[in-house]
């Protein structure tokens, strides 16, 4: 569905009498009153998750981006597989090959729902989830909106219309960020979140056989050789790289540093600087990490609020893998 937002957009909806959802629905602190301690339950069971499986915060960041940018932040993304309502899940997409820890995300769920029953959406909690990720990784403070319903579709059929590829050419990479509202200065802020976590060699090997991608830095293609001796890995064998070797668990600017340097892990990193408008911003961020801090976080909430369902649209999951009617 488009976002319309113009005024004659508007005036439409009210001359018809309808209403009109999105991010101005959205507000600071919206369960001070009906789950005030629903940020802190959050945040407690995300920490707490961390310190087990410090993987997991990289996996919050992960989720707002693979959900945001599919048609809502709605957690779609969140929802399996069921013959009775009819839903195919959009983990099954070869886009989103490789997400973890889906199931830590009930975990918080149920600590809300011990508190506050049908009260604070999975939506809600992809984003603080996201919002509390980032920071134990060393990233911004962001003040996140909250107030999203959850969807009661899955969009699996558009997801490979929507979601960028590793192996997009910079144009196409932008053009989908920018039909989820975020601009070019932020697009190159969110590929930052690459600077955590690993990614399997299945996305990587394209770069290195038959031939190696001549943008890679000779040594740096050693050791993804090393990581990912076939060409064929095998898909559900753990055979990983990691994206960034000097700070890999710390969100910072080393990403950029590392991209000057003809070490991008994906083909979609090293783009970044083929491309002059996002190079100026690549060097930028590399030189500043302040300056990366404060565009992350401001391309965090430009993503966090694409498009939510927000007022009477959606639902309040109580199982966030399952629509309530099933």
């Amino acid at each position: 569905m488009a976002k319309l937002c113009s005024p004659y957009f508007l005036f439409f909806l009210l001359v018809l009498g309808l209403p009109y959802y999105g991010s101005s629905q959205l507000k600071m602190n919206y369960y001070s009153e009906n789950c005030p301690n629903a940020e802190d339950i959050i945040k407690e069971e995300v920490t707490k998750l961390y310190h087990k499986h410090g993987n997991t915060a990289v996996s919050w960041i992960r989720n707002l981006f693979h959900d945001c940018m599919v048609q809502s932040c709605d957690a779609s993304i969140l929802l399996d597989n069921d013959l009775i309502t009819g839903i195919e899940s959009e983990k099954s997409s070869a886009r989103n090959f490789g997400m973890r820890n889906f199931k830590y995300i009930n975990t918080i769920k149920e600590a809300l729902e011990d508190q506050c029953p049908s009260t604070v959406s999975c939506a809600d909690i992809i984003a603080l989830s996201a919002r509390d990720g980032v920071q134990l990784l060393g990233g911004p403070i962001i003040a996140m909106k909250t107030g999203r319903k959850d969807s009661q579709t899955s969009y699996a059929n558009v997801v490979d219309d929507l979601l960028p590829n590793h192996n997009d050419t910079m144009e196409v990479v932008l053009a989908r960020f920018q039909s989820a509202g975020v601009d070019v200065e932020s697009t190159v802020a969110l590929l930052g979140a690459h600077s955590v976590g690993r990614v399997h060699c299945m996305n990587i090997v394209n770069r290195l056989y038959p031939t190696t991608d001549p943008t890679l830095d000779p040594n740096y293609s050693e050791y993804l050789k090393r990581r990912c001796p076939s060409p064929n890995p095998d898909p559900e064998s753990v055979e990983y790289a990691r994206n960034d070797l000097d700070t890999p668990m710390l969100l910072d600017n080393t990403y950029y540093k590392h991209l000057l340097e003809g070490k991008g892990l994906l083909v979609v990193d090293q783009e970044l600087t083929s491309d002059s408008d996002t190079l100026a911003y690549v060097e930028k961020m590399a030189d500043d990490n302040s300056y990366f801090h404060d565009q992350f976080a401001r391309a965090m909430i430009l993503l966090s609020e694409n498009n939510p369902l927000t007022g009477d649209q959606g639902e309040v999951r109580v199982d966030c893998t399952r629509l309530n009617s099933g």
